[in-house]
């Protein structure tokens, strides 16, 4: 479970089970689903994710189970796996603010950051400057998180519509 930065509230939500889990759960995905109604339960799983070898931090399958489970998983996945950009993908979908895990090339990548910010609008801080003046893209983050204008360029700021959406939010 994230928390924004600068609230108290949870940001995440568990993403439905895919059909295979639901007819054949892997061990690993059937572990995290289970661990998902329980997110007391949850945050003691990645804190020991944190202390998996780097073989398992490394496994593509693992790390892609864990970040559908707490898109934040990411941060303990191997660099490879944090440029990977389906990896990264299904992170933000799940927690707009793994971002700030990924690298600098995929923060500019429009539709990772798009799905990011619908998500959590304050994962706008974590894009590039170029998304962050992006209008699309800005004009997502306010209408999920009206205060994510503060992460916004100047330009858009500047914005009738923008800023128009960020105050109705």
């Amino acid at each position: 479970m994230a928390v924004r930065f600068g609230a108290s509230q949870p940001c995440d939500r568990a993403p439905a089970p895919t059909r295979r889990e639901k007819r054949h759960p892997t061990p690993t995905a059937a572990l995290l689903g289970a661990l998902a109604s329980n997110h007391h339960v949850l945050f003691s799983a990645l804190d020991a994710l944190s202390y998996a070898s780097a073989a398992l931090k490394a496994d593509r399958e693992v790390m892609l189970a864990a970040v559908q489970q707490s898109g934040m998983s990411l941060q303990f996945a191997s660099e490879e796996l944090k440029a990977d950009r389906e990896v990264v993908l299904a992170a933000v979908q799940q927690s707009g603010m793994s971002l700030q895990h990924a690298p600098q090339e995929l923060r500019a990548d429009r539709e990772i950051v798009l799905a990011a910010v619908k998500q959590d609008g304050y994962a706008l801080q974590c894009a590039s400057a170029e998304m962050r003046a992006e209008r699309e893209i800005v004009l997502a983050a306010v209408q999920q998180s009206g205060r994510a204008l503060q992460f916004a360029s100047e330009e858009l700021k500047a914005d009738r519509e923008v800023v128009l959406a960020a105050v109705q939010q």
